[in-house]
């Protein structure tokens, strides 16, 4: 019996949204007397990166990774090189803002491919981007979610088509070696620098509910003073996007120019997902 599973980072919830119905879909698109649907692995929170995840032949997992400056998150890198792909079946996703994916993809390609895992398809989805409401807003959305699931029944196919047998490599676009990391630039190719940049309180608004607590992936937030942000901030805006209250904001001049130059130069056009297999 082959497992199939969905094993993702997922600060907003659109990479983890993506992941499960493609994993879901897959399981109901292969025989279910050889293949079942196990638990899925959400190593968003921190505790989850310090566990050393093994695989074996067989597994099909279904990982994913939102894209952060056009690559995989680079907080990320060291717990993915502890990953035990043991010849499993792998399918890489990722998530990114209607700007673009870049080098994130092939990225996330290569490192799972080093790690062990045969890669069987690959897809790129659009989910509303971290720093706006307003660009890719309320992505994945429904025509999102029915090209996940037919991604997810030819990838079952394939899978069924390999009987057993290791597939071939897939190409999927992007760069080798990889390209940097995307620095934020306004419209007139100027460099916006947002990398100190953190959300602050309106402690008028904050009831102490700890939701920004459990949101967010670095474990910046404290229990003891939610809402304030003492460590490392990826602007992942999960604590931000998941305040009940709207409590938690920024101010900084450079992010909120560079949040509108996203908006103004790429929320008038419609990206659609990539899939490759």
């Amino acid at each position: 019996m082959k497992t199939i599973r969905g094993m993702f980072f997922s600060g907003t919830g659109t990479t983890e949204k993506t992941v499960k119905l493609i994993a879901e879909e897959m399981a109901a698109a292969l025989p279910e007397t050889a293949f079942a649907k196990a638990d899925d692995i959400d190593f968003t929170p921190p505790e989850a990166r310090k566990e050393i995840y093994a695989f074996g032949e067989d597994d099909i997992v279904v990982f994913g990774t939102p894209v952060i400056a056009g690559r995989v998150p680079n907080v990320l890198l060291k717990f993915l090189n502890t990953l035990e792909g043991g010849e499993a079946l792998a399918v890489p996703v990722v998530l990114y803002g209607n700007r673009n994916y870049d080098d994130a993809l092939i990225e996330l390609r290569n490192i799972l491919e080093d790690r062990g895992f045969h890669i069987v398809a690959a897809a790129a989805f659009i989910g509303e981007h971290s720093f706006s409401k307003v660009l890719a807003a309320g992505r994945p959305d429904a025509e999102d979610m029915a090209c996940a699931t037919e991604f997810a029944k030819a990838v079952a196919a394939r899978i069924e088509s390999l009987d057993g047998n290791i597939p071939e490599p897939i190409e999927v676009r992007g760069e080798t070696p990889v390209r940097d990391y995307y620095k934020p630039r306004d419209r007139h190719g100027e460099h916006i620098n947002i990398l100190k940049v953190k959300p602050k309180l309106d402690e008028s608004r904050c009831t102490g509910c700890g939701k920004c607590v459990s949101a967010c992936p670095m474990g910046s937030i404290k229990e003891s003073a939610p809402g304030v942000v003492d460590g490392i901030c990826i602007k992942c805006c999960g604590c931000e996007k998941k305040c009940p209250e709207g409590a938690l904001y920024f101010d900084d001049p450079g992010y909120l120019y560079h949040k509108e130059e996203l908006e103004y130069l790429y929320a008038g056009t419609r990206r659609e997902p990539e899939v490759f297999i």
